[in-house]
C-alpha cells in the first residue's frame, strides 16, 4: 500500500486541514513538526519514511485568493527526486516540470469545463470531491468514467482532519463498480487499522496528513502494510 503525505498550503505556510472549513485552518504545529514551513514539513515526513510522492493543495489558488506558484516551483526544484501531485484549483493543460503531476478537483470544474479536462488526455489525477454524500462540482465527472484517468482520489472533505475514519462505504462502491481503476482514499484516516480496512476493500493508495503529524502512523506501521 502506498501512503502519500498531504501538505495544505495557505498564506505561505502549511496548515492543518479540518473538515473543509478552510477559513479556519491554522498553521501546523504537531508532534512531528513544530514548524509550518513547507521545507521543514517535507523533511519531517521524510524522517518517518522514504516517501517518493507528496500531495500539495494550494488552498489560496483553490479559493481564488492568490496562489503559491513561486513557492511550489522552488520546492519542486529543491526536491527533484520527489514527485508532487499538485491541486491548485482550476488548471489548464500546459508544460509542467518533470516532478509535477496535476490534480484536477471536481469542486473547481463546472459542466462547461469538461473540454478543459479532456485536453489533459488523461495525464492527470482526478479528485472526485464530496461534502459528506454531496458531489461537488461538475456532476458529469462522477458518472462518466470515460473521462477518468487511471488514478482517482475519492475526497470526502468533511472527514479531513476529523478523526472519523475513511468513507469505506463510498470507496467500496467505487471499487466494486470500477475495479480496473486506482482509487485513492482521502479524508479521515486515523491509524494503521484504517489503512488495513482500506487495503481489505482493495484500496492501495491513501492521502494522509493528521495521522502522520500525530505519529499514529509511523515507519513500522507503513512497513507492515
Amino acid at each position: 500500500m502506498k501512503i502519500i503525505p498531504v501538505i495544505d498550503l495557505k498564506e505561505g505556510v502549511v496548515v492543518h486541514a479540518r473538515q473543509g472549513q478552510r477559513d479556519h485552518y491554522q498553521p501546523i504545529n504537531s508532534p512531528l513538526c513544530q514548524s509550518s514551513d513547507i521545507y521543514e514539513v517535507i523533511k519531517a515526513f521524510l524522517l518517518i519514511y522514504d516517501f517518493d510522492t507528496f500531495y500539495v493543495a494550494d488552498l489560496n489558488a483553490i479559493t481564488l485568493q492568490g496562489n503559491h506558484d513561486a513557492l511550489i516551483k522552488d520546492v519542486l526544484t529543491s526536491f527533484p527526486h520527489l514527485q508532487f501531485w499538485v491541486d491548485k484549483g482550476f488548471q489548464r493543460r500546459t508544460h509542467y516540470p518533470k516532478n509535477y503531476f496535476p490534480v484536477l478537483g471536481s469542486e473547481c470544474y463546472g459542466e462547461e469545463d469538461i473540454l478543459e479536462i479532456e485536453a489533459f488526455n488523461k495525464h492527470f489525477i482526478l479528485s472526485l470531491d464530496y461534502s459528506d454524500s454531496e458531489a461537488l462540482g461538475a456532476k458529469n465527472l462522477f458518472f462518466k468514467p470515460d473521462l477518468w484517468p487511471e488514478s482517482i482520489i475519492i475526497m470526502t472533505l468533511n472527514r479531513v482532519g476529523s478523526h472519523q475514519g475513511p468513507d469505506l462505504i463510498k470507496l467500496q462502491d467505487y471499487y466494486d463498480k470500477y475495479p480496473h481503476k486506482n482509487f485513492i482514499a482521502a479524508g479521515g484516516i486515523r491509524d494503521i487499522k484504517d489503512l488495513l480496512a482500506l487495503k481489505q476493500i482493495g484500496v492501495q493508495y491513501a492521502l494522509v496528513a493528521s495521522a502522520l503529524h500525530s505519529c499514529e502512523i509511523n515507519r513500522d506501521a507503513i512497513e507492515s502494510l
